[in-house]
């Protein structure tokens, strides 16, 4: 399965809902279920980021969430049924990732991450199956 590793509290921010965009210098063709990894750097956590998020996890798989557009954000105007994320306070890179069916691991699984697009170690995904089992339920 594919992963993306997003810095946080980016990662915390799509698992809330609040960030149903990844914002990427980059184009992708991909479609479909796409593991969040949340990286290990702090490097864009501001002093509110750690007052409100005291406890996040680094350097793990914290979720999966289904890639259904890549959207160049200076397009005069979007797909009807993404539209209304056109001016959404997260859409502000050259292309946005609209994500949805986002769904929490119960316990953040560590893993590597990658740049780019990167494929999950094969000893990492069954710790990410199970509970991915468990999110979805019988």
């Amino acid at each position: 399965m594919k992963a993306l590793t997003i810095c946080q509290p980016y990662s915390e921010l799509i698992l809330l809902g609040e960030k149903p965009i990844e914002n990427r210098e980059w184009v992708t063709t991909y479609r479909g279920q796409l593991m969040i990894h949340a990286g290990k750097s702090k490097a864009w956590m501001s002093a509110h980021a750690f007052r409100r998020f005291p406890e996040l996890p680094y350097g793990a798989i914290v979720g999966v969430a289904t890639l259904v557009a890549c959207l160049e954000l200076t397009a005069h105007s979007w797909p009807s049924e993404y539209e209304h994320l056109h001016q959404h306070p997260h859409a502000n890179g050259r292309f946005c990732w609209i994500l949805i069916n986002v769904k929490r691991l119960s316990k953040p699984v560590p893993c590597r991450g990658a740049q780019s697009l990167w494929t999950v170690p094969l000893d990492v995904q069954p710790a990410v199956h199970e509970q991915l089992k468990l999110v979805a339920g019988p």
